[in-house]
């Protein structure tokens, strides 16, 4: 562990120096993103599904629904869960087991862009008021951290909703393999994330750049130029100055991303 932690220490040095030279260690531009495959439908027994491809990141998103109980104060709204389950093969810093903090803290920021931005109508999602519900299971399986998981997370969740059909539900009982139409998308919820290094700024970090990174912050922006959700990470600070520029590349990015998916 000792060595692993050298190696990191150098990757890191590598970095800083680099930035100290006004690049990047994959002499990408500060606002650049990685390349970028988006591959939907491929898991037949999903409602939906999607692979996003980052640089060296692959996240898998499914959709399952499922009939449930509506809660007693929503009598008439369907509901969301999003999960995030970290592949051991992924990075040899993931462990089997219950979820660690890092999966829930993705799938809690993937879970509130796609909520604030009502990405679904949640009330399109009542098959009985105050009898059933269709309950929306978003399902992301990190199968290699090469950084950003936020960002691929994202893409692949709403990629996910994208492609998702509704189940058939008659008579109290799932009709299996049939369907009653496309799962209705209302907005594109799309997370873009910044990393400050230094005083640089920088769009889309790598793994090693998040090594380096003394902050990060995340914004989830909206067709109409809306900001639904955001998330700083780090243990220091961005000025003012810093965040509104920030809200300005994640507008920027947010359109590319959007346009991918589209």
């Amino acid at each position: 562990m000792e060595s692993d932690s050298a190696l990191w220490e150098l990757k890191k040095e590598k970095v800083l120096a680099k930035m100290r030279e006004n690049k990047r260690i994959d002499d990408r531009d500060f606002l650049q993103y990685r390349d970028i495959k988006i591959e939907q439908g491929l898991f037949q027994n999903a409602e939906g599904s999607c692979k996003v491809t980052l640089g060296e990141t692959v996240v898998y998103a499914g959709v399952k629904m499922v009939p449930g109980d509506p809660y007693p104060d929503m009598p008439d709204e369907g509901t969301i869960s999003v999960l995030a389950e970290f592949m051991p093969l992924a990075s040899p810093t993931f462990e089997p087991g219950p979820p660690s903090k890092e999966s829930n803290e993705l799938a809690r920021v993937v879970d509130r862009g796609i909520r604030g931005g009502k990405c679904l109508d949640s009330k399109a999602l009542c098959i009985r008021a105050g009898e059933k519900v269709w309950v929306v299971f978003i399902d992301m399986y990190i199968a290699n951290d090469g950084g950003n998981l936020f960002d691929a997370g994202s893409l692949a969740s709403v990629g996910a909703l994208l492609n998702a059909k509704i189940p058939k539900y008659e008579d109290d009982k799932l009709v299996q393999g049939e369907y009653s139409g496309d799962l209705e998308v209302k907005t594109l919820p799309i997370l873009t994330t910044c990393a400050k290094i230094g005083n640089t700024i920088i769009a889309d970090p790598s793994l090693v750049e998040e090594k380096a990174m003394s902050a990060r912050f995340s914004a989830t922006t909206l067709e109409d130029g809306r900001i639904c959700a955001i998330q700083k990470g780090g243990a220091y600070s961005f000025t003012k100055d810093e965040v509104k520029r920030i809200m300005d590349i994640s507008m920027e990015k947010g359109k590319e991303l959007r346009n991918l998916l589209r």
